[in-house]
């Protein structure tokens, strides 16, 4: 997409489903200009179905069901937002997310499948585990088999019971050398299928020793049991809801149409009466031609909801496109060890080919959301001077701290600042905040802003206004306003007033949360987003500052390190997205109840951002005259940052930060010390005997080092 043409409409896509996840590919391949495209999931993955079956029976890895949405996001240019939709406002054309300001859409298309909760039974929520959604119930087996199996109940004869029945049967049998499962059904097992098929399962399900309860009503679930209504009692460790197709329940608050919970939709797949809302996957009926929940018709769907959301985007309202689904269709069952079944039109055969046959089908498809490459960067001008491509460096450039000018360039430009007079200016060159002398009271100010790292204006914001608190944490304030800074890119004014109203709802709650206030700021458009905030803070007694630190000080740092690289990987599509995902979260936290508790007792503490741990500890080390010894064994790390590192990845930043630090370091070597952190954690050094109290107050809090005595210095041991 051209950098200067304005983004004019939000299309959004509530749940990573399959037809979303294929609407995602393929609008990468010829994306819209001017439309911002959003996904909306619970988790940073979208588990595929067709590979639940063989996963259950040990075929399959867990992570080879996962359709990375943060990678397939990132690959479309879109915004991925992690979180479970709770309401639609179809009037207001919002969606709700808990913890979130509402998101505007323009268009909206909803793809949130089906759930197995099976809540009218007594127990269930308890004890029982649903089918649906597959990513809970994929974990929770993978734990059960580990912790060495039990007996198994399935609660639901249809084919993805007798799937799942099958498949446990299987790998416990494998991994155990026993097995006993239950397949329970209110009616007769697999009722609605095919005579022919249906013989040939029974009789596997018999060979497999799954035992069968027909008319049979299930009336509470324990943890060891379950309890028919007929007063018989089932042995279960792991009882599985796997009975039909249910609708999740709020879809009913949103005032949208729905047939038996579920979304009716025309033969364009809009849902009645809302031409801009559409609905496929399992979630829609497909009213004008009814046919079962099948991902077959997940799959096909796309095509056709990718060309209605592009033509109602560029007003070509006549161009609608109709789904024709197939009236019959080929119906592959994996029969628990690597043998199917197939069925079409009466016609069914069985054997290990057809597994072959369906597992080709099944990675053909997850293969389209494999080894997903970044979009190549517009080719460089022919002629273009020397040093452009030094300084290009082969990358993009990273986002929030990644993107900060290097340590040595800022310190040479603060050289030449004039010696300050002022008696009401009572910092310190290198301080993190300016404190001020204000009539009787003592306040710092402390400005940041953070460039674009992802698609989200809204999770940005958050982040951009913890960034910017930790001056304020980190000197022992308490925040009080702020103001804010933002360089939107080119929008419509429909847009500029739902991403203003957007970016300052999430900025509003993190500062309301300190008991601070946004008070005003300044915007203006630009190529890219950018989010900043300038804070004051109120001190009651002397700042903590950077020099104060004793020898025999221990140094606690209060989150983990990695987020540069896991950024600086994310852009590159080199970092999982759950990596990611924990990332952003982590990120988003606040640092407000640790700067409470360190506050009586630090010596001397920094927040931990753009220059990395061994640039703000040596902060640290040059204001206070001392030495530091850190412990790499101690140095708590995101999970999958260390990845990252070994796989050669980097900030934009971080060889800058290790330059300006390297010639006073000494020991092992650890490329982690000079990542970069955005919204770091608090670096603090405290007296020895307040360690142990302050650990059990601030959770995640560690001790990384201590303080020595010597010239400025770090040891890594």
């Amino acid at each position: 997409m051209h950098a200067t043409l304005p983004i004019v409409s939000d299309i959004v896509l509530v749940g990573g489903g399959h037809t979303h996840a294929l609407v995602l590919r393929m609008w990468a391949m010829r994306p819209l200009p001017g439309v911002r495209l959003t996904v909306i999931n619970p988790g940073p993955t979208a588990p595929y179905s067709g590979m639940l079956p063989g996963h259950v029976a040990g075929h399959y890895a867990r992570d080879e069901l996962d359709i990375d949405l943060v990678h397939l996001a990132r690959f479309a240019g879109a915004r991925v937002v992690i979180g479970a939709v709770d309401g639609i406002d179809p009037l207001a054309r919002r969606v709700s997310v808990p913890g979130r300001a509402p998101i505007g859409y323009d268009l909206l298309s909803i793809d949130i499948g089906i759930h197995a909760r099976m809540p009218e039974i007594t127990g269930f929520a308890e004890h029982g585990i649903a089918a649906k959604p597959l990513d809970v119930f994929a974990d929770r087996w993978a734990s059960f088999v580990a912790e060495g199996g039990g007996p198994v109940a399935v609660v639901g004869g249809g084919v993805a019971g007798v799937e799942l029945a099958m498949a446990a049967a299987f790998r416990l049998q494998a991994a155990t050398g026993r097995s006993e499962v239950a397949l329970l059904d209110r009616g007769e097992v697999l009722e609605s299928v095919h005579p022919k098929a249906r013989a040939r399962l029974l009789a596997r399900l018999s060979r497999l020793g799954v035992v069968l309860y027909e008319h049979s009503e299930v009336s509470r679930i324990a943890a060891d049991h379950l309890l028919l209504a007929s007063g018989d009692r089932i042995e279960s460790h792991f009882s599985l809801g796997a009975a039909g197709a249910r609708p999740h329940d709020w879809l009913a608050t949103t005032g949208l149409p729905l047939v038996d919970g579920f979304l009716p939709v025309d033969p364009h797949l809009r849902v009645a009466g809302h031409p801009q809302v559409f609905a496929a996957g399992d979630c829609a009926a497909l009213t004008f031609s009814p046919r079962p929940k099948a991902g077959v018709f997940a799959v096909r769907a796309a095509p056709v909801l990718l060309a209605n959301l592009r033509a109602l985007a560029e007003g070509r309202e006549g161009d609608l496109k109709r789904f024709r689904p197939q009236r019959d269709y080929l119906k592959l069952i994996s029969l628990g060890g690597k043998e199917a079944l197939a069925e079409k039109a009466g016609m069914v055969a069985d054997g290990p080919l057809l597994w072959r046959w369906k597992n080709r089908i099944d990675q053909a498809f997850m293969d389209k959301f494999r080894d997903l490459d970044p979009m190549a960067a517009p080719p460089l001008p022919r002629l273009r001077a020397a040093g452009v491509d030094a300084v290009l460096g082969g990358k993009p450039l990273c986002g929030g701290c990644g993107a900060k000018l290097g340590p040595g360039s800022l310190s040479e430009a603060l050289m030449v600042l004039p010696a300050g007079h002022r008696a009401d200016v009572l910092s310190a060159p290198g301080d993190d905040a300016a404190v001020l002398r204000v009539g009787g009271a003592t306040q710092i100010l402390t400005t940041d802003h953070l460039r674009g790292f992802c698609n989200d204006p809204g999770l940005q914001a958050r982040i951009a206004a913890v960034h910017a608190l930790g001056d304020c944490w980190a000197m022992g304030a308490t925040p009080q306003a702020a103001l804010a800074t933002l360089i939107l890119p080119r929008l419509s004014p429909e847009l500029q007033t739902r991403w203003l109203t957007e970016i300052m709802a999430e900025a509003s709650s993190v500062f309301a949360a300190e008991g601070a206030e946004i008070v005003g700021g300044h915007s203006s458009m630009g190529d890219e987003l950018t989010i900043g905030f300038t804070v004051t803070g109120l001190l009651e007694g002397e700042a903590i500052t950077l020099a104060g630190a004793r020898p025999g000080d221990r140094l606690i740092l209060t989150k983990p390190l990695g987020t540069g690289v896991v950024l600086a990987a994310e852009m590159q599509m080199r970092a999982p997205g759950a990596v990611v995902a924990r990332t952003w979260a982590q990120m988003a936290t606040g640092s407000g109840a640790a700067a409470r508790a360190l506050r009586p007792v630090a010596r001397a503490m920094t927040d931990v951002t753009g220059f990395g741990l061994a640039g703000h500890l040596m902060n640290i080390c040059e204001a206070s005259g001392v030495a530091a010894r850190l412990h790499a064994a101690a140095l708590p790390v995101i999970d999958g940052a260390r990845a990252c590192l070994a796989a050669g990845l980097r900030s934009t930043i971080h060889g800058a930060n290790a330059a300006a630090v390297m010639g006073r370091m000494g020991g092992a070597s650890d490329p982690i010390l000079f990542d970069p952190q955005t919204s770091g954690g608090l670096l603090a050094a405290v007296p020895e005997d307040q360690v142990a109290a302050l650990l059990a107050a601030v959770p995640g809090a560690v001790v990384i080092g201590e303080i020595t005595a010597g010239s400025p210095r770090i040891d890594l041991v």
